[in-house]
């Protein structure tokens, strides 16, 4: 973990795959746990994004580096399909009584309680959410930033099955943006992403599938890799991040598609898990 820069904003890679997990030997390059990132502030306050099945292992590395110490967590969801949310029964920090965490997401999207506390019940998990030791806070935005750790978070809505909201994260030392789940063709929405992610150092993109599948995928909520490019042009963002990986390409075609996108936008890569960056 980035933890001898005191002095930036660092993001670090915890899953990066769509849909599901996929942990099989071609997929390793790139990883197989689904969507999960976190953010540290120059005052190293830990801010995390979505909790997918990469969650489990940040758990592991947060409980050694704090190494009995209190935690204070929050949580940022964009929304609550599984590959976003199938994680969280297995964080660890949630089993330890002096952790506060503190869970946001879209008011519009419901109760966050409800829509949680599902997943952690007899006989999907022998856990029931209620009875987790930490204490846990939920917070249900209604757009309007949020200050969390020297960050002042915005959120805004992107065109997605039952809805799905992206973050922009900025601090003196820099901005990062995430956009996953998100599908191109809704000209207010694809406006707002624009908007949101206008200068950003680092741009988080949905890129799940190829332009070529993306026309027999209309409707899915996801996105391509030449959309992600125009937007990182358009918003002229610093650095784009292909993101939320379809479980049907391995690490040779994220090669491919990641080449690819350097032809339309230079500054490109193709997130992989245990990738780093701090922005000063």
């Amino acid at each position: 973990m980035l933890m001898d820069q005191s002095d930036a904003l660092r993001l670090k890679l915890w899953g990066v795959r769509g849909s599901v997990p996929t942990p099989v030997q071609a997929n390793l390059g790139c990883g197989g746990n689904t969507a999960c990132l976190e953010i540290r502030t120059a005052e190293d306050q830990v801010i995390i994004l979505d909790a997918g099945t990469g969650i489990r292992a940040l758990g592991l590395a947060i409980l050694q580096e704090f190494d009995g110490r209190p935690l204070k967590l929050d949580i940022f969801l964009t929304h609550y399909h599984w590959d976003h949310i199938q994680g969280l029964p297995f964080f660890g920090p949630l089993y330890r009584p002096d952790t506060q965490i503190t869970l946001h997401a879209a008011e519009s999207l419901g109760s966050i309680h409800e829509r949680l506390h599902g997943q952690m019940v007899a006989p999907y998990f022998p856990v029931d959410f209620d009875g987790i030791p930490a204490c846990v806070r939920f917070v249900e935005f209604d757009g309007s930033p949020i200050q969390a750790g020297g960050l002042r978070i915005s959120s805004f809505p992107m065109n997605h099955p039952q809805g799905a909201f992206g973050y922009r994260m900025e601090s003196e030392d820099g901005v990062v943006v995430y956009a996953s789940d998100l599908e191109p063709g809704k000209a207010d929405l694809d406006r707002v992403v624009r908007e949101f992610a206008e200068g950003a150092d680092t741009l988080i993109y949905d890129s799940q599938f190829t332009p070529e599948e993306y026309a027999g995928h209309r409707g899915w909520g996801h996105s391509h890799w030449r959309e992600a490019a125009l937007v990182a042009n358009d918003a002229r963002v610093k650095q784009l991040v292909l993101f939320h990986h379809d479980p049907a390409h391995d690490d040779r075609a994220i090669e491919r598609i990641e080449a690819d996108t350097r032809q339309l936008f230079e500054n490109t890569c193709a997130g992989r898990e245990g990738w780093s960056v701090e922005h000063r």
